[in-house]
C-alpha cells in the first residue's frame, strides 16, 4: 500500500469538491471541468495506491457524495450576491403591472367621471374627457351612456361605480314656474 499516493488522491478529491465550491461563485466553466478532473484522478490514485478494495470505497463515496454537493451548492447559490443577480425573483403581480408607464398613466383618472361608450357587464369601455379607457366594474351592469365614477386602479385595471341620478324634480319646477 503507497500511502503517499492514497494520500495523494484524497488530496486530489478534496481539491476538485473544493473547486466545484469556488465554480459556483465564479462561474468560469473551467474551475468545474478541472474539479471534475481532479476528483477523477484523485479516484484513479487511490485504486493504484490503496489496492481494489479501497479505490472502490472511494469512488462509492464520491459517486454518493458529488450529487450531494452540488445540490447543497445549488440550494445555497441563489442565496449568494452572485445567485440574488442571477436568478429572477418573484415579485407580487400588482407592483409589476402598476409599475409600467401606461399604466402609471392611469393613475390620474381615479375620482374622476366619465361616461360608458357601451355596457358594463362587467368590463366595457368608458370615456374619460375624450380618452377611450378600459375598465370593470365591481360585478354589477351598467348601461351604455351612463356616468360613472373611478374608484380605483388596481394593477393596470380601472375599476368604475355608476353614479346615482340625481333628481331634478325639484329644480325643473324652480326653473319653468319661476
Amino acid at each position: 500500500m503507497d500511502f503517499s499516493m492514497l494520500i495523494l488522491g484524497f488530496l486530489l478529491i478534496g481539491t476538485g469538491f473544493l473547486l466545484l465550491a469556488a465554480d459556483l461563485f465564479l462561474m468560469s466553466g473551467f474551475l468545474a471541468a478541472l474539479s471534475l478532473g481532479a476528483i477523477v484522478l484523485g479516484v484513479a490514485l487511490t485504486f493504484l495506491g490503496g489496492g481494489i478494495s479501497v479505490g472502490a470505497i472511494t469512488a462509492f463515496a464520491v459517486f454518493v457524495a458529488l450529487p450531494l454537493t452540488i445540490r447543497l451548492l445549488l440550494y445555497f447559490w441563489p442565496r449568494t450576491a452572485l445567485g440574488r443577480d442571477f436568478f429572477l425573483t418573484e415579485q407580487p403581480e400588482d407592483a409589476t403591472v402598476a409599475a409600467l408607464p401606461t399604466n402609471q398613466e392611469l393613475e390620474h383618472l381615479k375620482g374622476r367621471i366619465g361616461r360608458t361608450l357601451s355596457a358594463l357587464r362587467p368590463a366595457g369601455m368608458v370615456d374619460f374627457d375624450g380618452r377611450r379607457v378600459d375598465t370593470i366594474t365591481e360585478g354589477m351592469m351598467v348601461e351604455a351612456g351612463q356616468l360613472v365614477r373611478c374608484i380605483e386602479v388596481r394593477a393596470g385595471k380601472v375599476v368604475v361605480r355608476p353614479l346615482e341620478k340625481p333628481d331634478l324634480g325639484d329644480l325643473e319646477t324652480a326653473i319653468f314656474n319661476g
